[in-house]
């Protein structure tokens, strides 16, 4: 129970204990904008374009789409740099520019109802499948020669699913009793100390026989960074694994009303962009385009976008139907970034994501993906969304996928949970540590190649900002031979603890950590040679 309860608490709670950081603790907050030469942080030199660089130039606005889980839009410090779609005319019902969204006015949410519902808690993919399946499988084992490829996934969709399932159960059974254990002792120490503040040092002070292994337990937890308050953040996860995310009675759809199945209409949904859970998207967009130098939060990696959101992602798997309409809703009201911090495991409707991906291509849109999480080879283990055919060729070429790194430039510098692939991972950019916006004008930190795909996407930004003659195409190229190199040895990210070594150009097609000053450079060079 015990290993069972730290690993919980390292990949769960290092964003809310990082989030308690005032902002004099941490005088590096912004690193991710900072310059390795002049700073000695791995950032992307963003601060140092501005100030060297990009004075007195005059920069074009750049929409930048940012499909994920909702954002605040009211957020003190990104209101001005959410996209308003000016010809919409705010809430009166009608589909004023003819787009087939009724006021969409910040963007859209293909995962809520005009009534007011949204999704928010759901399965993840591999559930769907299960029950998807089962009807037509559930006694397939005692029948011959069913051994074809539909059976073969639903199989390993049920046996993971049961498995996740069990162990969930397992571990929430131990949570409830260390949570019950802990609001017990604490209850009594309260009325002990006459007060529910009392301190380590008083704790350590009890003499009282009956009282002090009650204050043993609590500073022994304590010692680990677990009080009431994480264990009850620990028994919520798991209890959306068994209520929601593995459980295949559960199934929210019939709120968006529409066949997930089916995409043969692609108008469904609200135009409320915030939705119930807007913590991920605010982070997200926060490293995008948090307002720079107004002394609020972070500074974003670029002051020229203007964020279109998209809500397609609830607190579980997002659903490929959703994530080919939010694409093809960006490229078609003017998107020329797409930005998507998410991914899974499974996609049983694939086709859906190819085909939204091949009208992309004819667009000068440049889609940014997170390559995941999961300290995995890419190059070997699929995650989707995934930009190749079921040939193994590529969709979309203007498409780049983002690894995360810290900020030390040393053998630590791939963060260690973040996915890798000399093949299909393009580059690395900050995701750990990562200061960003959070709801209710709140700020916080957190880890992730979903911090390292919107710090790439604020690049982009600056880049077709100031050099709008640059394709999207052109702007890949552009980043992809501009990074900071690093030509050590650095450990490998996996789950086990093991310190493999490779050099650092190994683990991804560039080799190297984007950086917008060198970036700038070569894009001036490029608009020259393009006017001769």
């Amino acid at each position: 129970m015990k290993s069972l309860l730290f690993t919980t608490l390292i990949l769960l709670f290092a964003t809310s204990i990082f989030a308690q950081k005032s902002t004099s603790e941490s005088e590096n907050k912004c690193w991710y904008n900072e310059d390795w030469k002049t700073d000695k942080s791995m950032g992307v030199s963003s601060d140092k374009a501005y100030n060297e660089l990009l004075k007195g130039k005059t920069p074009k606005p750049v929409v930048v789409a940012i499909i994920d889980g909702g954002t605040d839009i009211t957020h003190e410090d990104l209101k001005d740099v959410i996209w308003v779609n000016v010809d919409e005319i705010p809430d009166n019902g009608i589909d004023d520019d003819k787009n087939g969204y009724i006021d969409d006015i910040h963007g859209w949410s293909f995962i809520g109802n005009p009534d007011g519902r949204s999704v928010n808690q759901d399965n993840l993919e591999q559930t769907r499948i299960y029950r998807m399946l089962k009807p037509k499988y559930e006694f397939a084992d005692s029948l011959v020669n069913v051994n074809n490829e539909e059976y073969r996934l639903y199989a390993k969709c049920r046996d993971e699913v049961e498995a996740e399932l069990t162990s969930a159960k397992n571990a929430l059974k131990n949570v409830n009793s260390l949570y019950e254990n802990l609001k017990y002792a604490d209850s009594v120490l309260t009325i002990y100390f006459k007060t529910n503040e009392y301190t380590e040092d008083q704790l350590r002070d009890v003499k009282s026989s009956v009282m002090v292994p009650l204050a043993e337990y609590i500073l022994h937890w304590k010692k680990e960074g677990l009080g009431i308050a994480e264990v009850e953040g620990i028994k919520e996860y798991y209890e959306g694994i068994v209520l929601y995310r593995y459980n295949i009675n559960f199934d929210p759809r019939y709120i968006v009303g529409d066949d997930w199945t089916n995409n043969s209409n692609p108008y469904y949904g609200s135009n409320d962009v915030t939705g119930p859970s807007a913590g991920h998207g605010t982070m997200v967009a926060g490293n995008v385009a948090a307002v720079r130098g107004n002394n609020l939060g972070p500074d974003g990696v670029t002051s020229n976008a203007q964020l279109m959101i998209i809500r397609v992602v609830p607190d579980g798997d997002e659903r490929d139907k959703d994530v080919a309409n939010a694409i093809l809703y960006a490229v078609n009201n003017g998107a020329t970034i797409i930005n998507m911090s998410f991914g899974k495991s499974y996609s049983p409707q694939k086709h859906f994501v190819d085909s939204a991906l091949r009208i992309a291509s004819q667009y000068d849109v440049l889609i940014i993906h997170a390559a995941g999480n999961e300290a995995e080879n890419n190059d070997s283990i699929d995650h989707y969304p995934l930009n190749r055919d079921a040939n193994g060729l590529v969709i979309e070429k203007k498409w780049l996928t983002i690894g995360a790194s810290t900020s030390t430039g040393d053998k630590n510098l791939p963060a260690p949970f973040s996915n890798y692939g000399s093949k299909t991972v393009d580059l690395f950019a900050p995701g750990q540590q990562i200061y960003s916006c959070q709801p209710n004008n709140k700020y916080g930190y957190v880890d992730g190649t979903s911090m390292a795909c919107p710090i790439t996407s604020g690049v982009a930004a600056i880049i077709r900002s100031y050099y709008p003659e640059l394709t999207a195409m052109e702007v890949k190229e552009v980043i992809m031979k501009s990074v900071q190199p690093f030509n050590k040895k650095v450990i490998v990210p996996n789950q086990e603890g093991e310190s493999t070594k490779v050099k650092f150009s190994e683990l991804s097609v560039s080799g190297g950590i984007v950086n917008v000053y060198n970036a700038l450079k070569l894009a001036e060079e490029m608009v020259k040679a393009k006017k001769g």
